[in-house]
C-alpha cells in the first residue's frame, strides 16, 4: 500500500517525532518479563546457543569499562567518575572471573570472532592491565581468522602505548569518540577536545596498522547550530575515518542527572534538530560517505558498508556489525547478553557487581525468555533495522495484521510501503526507521509506558 500525501517535512516531525526505543534488542529492556530467570535457567541457554554456533560462527564478547575520569554531562551510558586508578585492578579480576564462570559451562574452547570494549572510557585502564586484561581473556579461546577487535576510545585519555598493546592484542578497530568540534558546545557538554588532540590518535593509529576507525558525531546537542554541524564533519573529513556514526543526541534527564546541567531551552528546536541531521546527512554523502541502517555512514570500501550490500548486517547491543553471533557473552557492570533465545543484564553498580562475582556466582541482574512470538517480532525488526525491508510467510499474516494497520498512516505518507507478506522503508522513511519498527512492537502497544523512558525517534 502506498498512498502519498503532500505532507512537509515540519508536519512529518510533528507528526512522528515521539519517544521510541533504539532497538537493539526486541523485547526493549523495559519490556523484558518480570518473571526472574534464574542462573541456571540461563547458563542452559548459554550452553544451548554455544554448542549450536561455535563452530560455526563463534561468539561474540562485550566487555563493559565503566570508568572515566570527567563526566561528560550528554552521556547516558553507565559509567563511574573517578580519577582513583586504583580501582582497575579490583575490576578486571572480577571481569576474569566472570569469565571463568562462563568458560565452566562450555564443552570446548570458544572461538571469539568479535570483541568489543565499551564504557565508560575503555583506555581510562593502563596499558599493562588491560594486556593483563585481554591476555587472561584469550589465553583459554580461540580466535577466529575473520575476528574484528574494536575499542572505543576518549582522545583526552589516550596513549600510543595503550593502542600499541591493544593492536599487538589483536585489535584493528577504532571508535574515536568526537561529539562536535566547537568550543561553547564542548563546554556545556564538559568534553573539551581539539582537533588536533584527535588527530594524533588517528595518527598514530593508521601509523601502527589499524584497519577501520569510526568518528562519533552527535548531533541535537546543547548550543548547537548548523554551522557547529558543517565545521565538525569539516574536519572530521580531514581525519578520513571509514566508518561515522551520527547520532541524535538523547535527552533523558530523567535517567541521566549530569544532563540537567543544562536545560530543553539550551537545545535545537525539533524542527531545528532534524535540520542539522539533513545537513550532516547531505555533507557525509557528498564526502562519499553511505548511509546504512540508523545513524551510520561508512565508505564504500569499508566491511560495514560491504555487509550491508550483501545482506550480512546484523544489530546487536553493541550497534551494527558486519558479522552475525548467536551468541553474545557480555562481561561487566550492566553489560547485556544474548543467546538468541534469551537476554541478561548483569548488576549495574560497579561494587555490587564485583561483590558478587567474587563469591562465584554470577552477577545476573535480570533477564527474559524470548517466546515464539518475541523471536518472530524481533526478526522483522532486525530486518528492518539492518536491511530497510522485511516479509513473512502467509501463516503470519494474521499475526502482523495489527502492525499493517499502524502502518497504514506512514504509508500515506511516503515513507514506507508494504502489503500483505512484505514491508518496504522507503529513502524519505530512513529518518522514521524508528517508528517503522514500533509498529511492530507487540509489547509496546500492549503497555504504552506512563513515564518517560525512551529518547525522541527524530
Amino acid at each position: 500500500m502506498q498512498v502519498t500525501l503532500n505532507t512537509t517535512p515540519a508536519e512529518l516531525l510533528a507528526k512522528y517525532d515521539v519517544p521510541s526505543p533504539r532497538y537493539t534488542s526486541y523485547p526493549t529492556v523495559p519490556y523484558w518479563d518480570e518473571k526472574p530467570l534464574l542462573q541456571t535457567q540461563w547458563l542452559q541457554h548459554v550452553q544451548q546457543a554455544f554448542r549450536k554456533t561455535n563452530s560455526t560462527e563463534g561468539i561474540s564478547l562485550y566487555l563493559h569499562l565503566p570508568f572515566c575520569e570527567q563526566l561528560c554531562t550528554y552521556c547516558g551510558c553507565n559509567k563511574r567518575i573517578t580519577k582513583n586508578h586504583a580501582v582497575e585492578e579490583p575490576y578486571l579480576q572480577a571481569l576474569l572471573q566472570e569469565w571463568e564462570q562462563y568458560l565452566a559451562v562450555f564443552d570446548e574452547k570458544p572461538r571469539i570472532t568479535e570483541l568489543h570494549l565499551g564504557g565508560g572510557t575503555p583506555t581510562f585502564f593502563s596499558a599493562q592491565n588491560l594486556k593483563k586484561l585481554l591476555e587472561g581473556l584469550l589465553e583459554k579461546a580461540e580466535v577466529t581468522p575473520e575476528a574484528e577487535f574494536s575499542v572505543e576510545v576518549h582522545p583526552n585519555a589516550t596513549n600510543a602505548e595503550q593502542l600499541q598493546v591493544l593492536y599487538d592484542l589483536g585489535f584493528r578497530r577504532l571508535s574515536v569518540g568526537i561529539q562536535d568540534f566547537d568550543p561553547r558546545v564542548q563546554f556545556v557538554i564538559n568534553r573539551i577536545q581539539t582537533f588536533e588532540q584527535t588527530k594524533e590518535i588517528f595518527d598514530a593509529a593508521r601509523a601502527m596498522g589499524y584497519t577501520s576507525i569510526n568518528a562519533d558525531i552527535i548531533y541535537g546537542l546543547p548550543h548547537q547550530s548548523a554551522d557547529c554541524v558543517r565545521h565538525t564533519i569539516e574536519r572530521v573529513k580531514e581525519l578520513h575515518p571509514e566508518r561515522i556514526a551520527f547520532y541524535s543526541y538523547a535527552h533523558v534527564p530523567w535517567k541521566s542527572k549530569a544532563q540537567r546541567r543544562y536545560s530543553e531551552a539550551d537545545l535545537p528546536a525539533p524542527a531545528e534538530k532534524r535540520g542539522l541531521y539533513e545537513l550532516g546527512r547531505t555533507l557525509l554523502q557528498e564526502a562519499g560517505y553511505v548511509e546504512i541502517g540508523l545513524d551510520h555512514f561508512a565508505l564504500p570500501e569499508d566491511e560495514l558498508y560491504v555487509a550491508s550490500v550483501q545482506g550480512n548486517l546484523h544489530r546487536n547491543f553493541m550497534g551494527y556489525t558486519p558479522r552475525h553471533t548467536e551468541l553474545l557473552i557480555g562481561l561487566g557492570a550492566s553489560s547485556i547478553s544474548d543467546t538468541g533465545t534469551a537476554f541478561m543484564q548483569n548488576i549495574k553498580e560497579v561494587e555490587a557487581y564485583e561483590e558478587v562475582v567474587f563469591t562465584g556466582i554470577l552477577p545476573l541482574l535480570k533477564g527474559h525468555e524470548l517466546t515464539g512470538e518475541d523471536l518472530r517480532i524481533r526478526r522483522h525488526i532486525l530486518n528492518l533495522m539492518c536491511r530497510l525491508a522485511t516479509s513473512w510467510p502467509g501463516e503470519e499474516q494474521e499475526y502482523l495484521n495489527q502492525a499493517l494497520v499502524r502502518l497504514q498512516p506512514l504509508a500515506a505518507d511516503g515513507l514506507v510501503t508494504y502489503d500483505s507478506n512484505h514491508i518496504q522503508v522507503l529513502e524519505e522513511g530512513r529518518p522514521f526507521l524508528r517508528n517503522v519498527a514500533m509498529c511492530l512492537d507487540l509489547r509496546l502497544w500492549a503497555d504504552k509506558p506512563t513515564t518517560p523512558v525512551f529518547s525522541r525517534s527524530v
